[in-house]
């Protein structure tokens, strides 16, 4: 028997032999540039150990004494006093835990307490557990919404909220959308959108092609219609202005009347902004009126509902917005009266399912490769204005998925009924006066100091009236004790707008507001 052929294996071998082994333990270090690469840097142990000490101060400072009506609403400091206590200064060395924890405490003792059942003071309120966790969620995994390979949940989520809010405005026929930074943003959007339908060569010819382009709106407006044009292009002086009623709604003929004048001057009117849920008395425009103008002048309808969108969720209270099924575009925030935590805005057009995607693309090579291995109309981050986005609508879904379309209802219900409650008890109090009855949850009065009770209306009064809120204003937050806005309209001296929100408000939180406005401003 020939002898086996071991030359392979001897070889192997000796060269194995001859190898030394691997050091054990800590590899040599390698550096670059001086900096030394092995092994991560965070000890992801001891940012565990951070979260769970600081997850218990968000819990009881954040949540709990937050949204406790026993507690302040706010710890007022001035400018100067704050700055010492937060000691701002930024160093070149880290502080330890301990130090941050307290920094974190510090925060949230002097911030104001939105959740907090007596803060009326903005459109928004209160806190919806749901929604915050669809945030913790979100800020944990910190996604951007512009491609489904690195988003999945979080695009088909978007999708599926948008898809709702379009079927309860009454779209038949579709339509598309995206969640933007804020009304504000979705406003502008509108006039990006209305603005290319008309001219779509001014995406890539630019204003120097454009004819005059002249937009409407009302004087009850949102004032980001005015920063909307002039950001765009448009100018603040091409927005026309419509006169509106004692109630704060467009003046349908007036809009006509102003569509006529850009015509007469040669301009090209193209788009018009109705409001429903005005910022201050919450008036909601007559959208079948302007919609049957906008079809007779071939005008782009976009109704800012960022405020008064939430009353679609309600069959009691859902006329308020009769008509805005005929609109080309609808602004509408959840973050507001739904709860859905700032900030959570959607901007939808109507039926047009590219129109973003063809007004806003860049075709960006490195995000919207056209052969991926999945379907690519999930990549929605190319009819956005943004490239990073935050996946707002989770939080949206999430709480939606919890309460139900039912569940929404009644907080809406709620809101305007304890609005009416607080309005009829504002007429059975002395000293206290309605600016008018109101429409939606915006509840605006005067309160008239005893001292003022006897003296005769005129110039002198209103203008010592008109003095009342500010000192009202700023004892109540240097109390704590809750935070109520104000300010003057047209020919009204300053009143108080009461805006009513949170599912945690009660009655005696109603009561509470007058009694305490009373109680502050007697003696004036």
């Amino acid at each position: 028997m020939a002898p086996t052929n071991n030359s392979h294996t001897n070889e192997t071998s000796s060269k194995s032999s001859a190898s030394p082994a691997e050091p054990k333990g800590k590899r040599p270090p390698v550096l670059v540039d001086g900096v030394t690469l092995n092994g991560p840097t965070l000890d992801i142990r001891e940012a565990e150990s951070f979260l769970r000490d600081a997850m218990p101060i968000i819990m009881e400072e954040a949540v709990r004494k937050a949204t406790d009506v026993k507690e302040k609403v706010c710890e007022w400091r001035s400018p100067e006093q704050l700055k010492e206590v937060l000691d701002l200064e930024l160093r070149d060395g880290g502080e330890a835990n301990p130090k941050i924890l307290q920094r974190c405490r510090d925060a949230i003792r002097y911030s104001v307490k939105t959740g907090h059942p007596r803060f009326f003071n903005q459109l928004y309120a209160g806190l919806d557990p749901y929604s915050l966790v669809g945030r913790f969620i979100t800020e944990a995994l910190n996604p951007s919404l512009y491609t489904y390979e690195v988003a999945p949940v979080f695009i088909l989520t978007e999708e599926a909220v948008l898809k709702k809010m379009i079927e309860i405005i009454g779209w038949t026929e579709g339509g598309d959308g995206l969640f933007s930074p804020g009304g504000s943003v979705s406003n502008m959007y509108a006039v990006n959108v209305a603005r290319y339908q008309r001219c779509p060569n001014v995406k890539e010819l630019g204003l120097s092609a454009m004819p005059r382009l002249v937009m409407f709106t009302s004087e009850e407006c949102h004032y980001s219609v005015a920063k909307a044009a002039a950001f765009l292009g448009i100018g603040t002086k091409n927005v026309y202005v419509i006169r509106s009623d004692k109630r704060g709604k467009m003046i349908p003929a007036e809009f006509e009347k102003q569509v006529q004048r850009a015509k007469d001057e040669g301009a090209l009117p193209f788009m018009v902004n109705a409001t429903a849920g005005t910022t201050i008395l919450g008036a909601f425009d007559p959208l079948e009126e302007i919609a049957d103008i906008c079809e007779r002048h071939s005008l782009w309808m976009h109704v800012d509902a960022c405020w008064g969108g939430a009353a679609l969720m309600s069959n009691q209270h859902r006329h308020l917005l009769k008509g805005i099924h005929r609109a080309d575009s609808v602004a509408w925030n959840p973050h507001k009266m739904l709860l859905a935590g700032l900030q959570c805005c959607a901007f939808m057009v109507r039926g047009q399912t590219d129109i973003l995607q063809r007004c806003h693309s860049a075709n960006a090579s490195y995000l919207f490769q056209q052969d991926k291995f999945y379907d690519i109309s999930y990549d929605t981050g190319d009819k956005s204005i943004q490239c990073s986005r935050k996946p707002d609508a989770f939080k949206f879904w999430l709480m939606w998925k919890a309460l139900g379309t039912k569940g929404l209802e009644e907080r809406v219900d709620r809101a305007l009924a304890m609005a009416r409650y607080l309005a009829e008890e504002i007429k059975k109090r002395e000293g206290f006066r309605l600016v008018m009855e109101p429409e939606y949850a915006n509840v605006c009065f005067w309160y008239i100091p005893p001292s003022l009770r006897s003296t005769p209306e005129g110039p002198e009064f209103w203008k010592r009236v008109h003095a009342v809120a500010p000192v009202v204003k700023e004892r109540m937050m240097k109390k704590g004790s809750m935070l109520v806005g104000y300010q003057p309209h047209g020919d009204k001296v300053n009143f108080f707008r009461q805006i009513i929100i949170s599912p945690q408000v009660s009655r005696e939180d109603m009561d509470f507001l007058l009694d305490e406005i009373n109680t502050l401003g007697k003696d004036l």
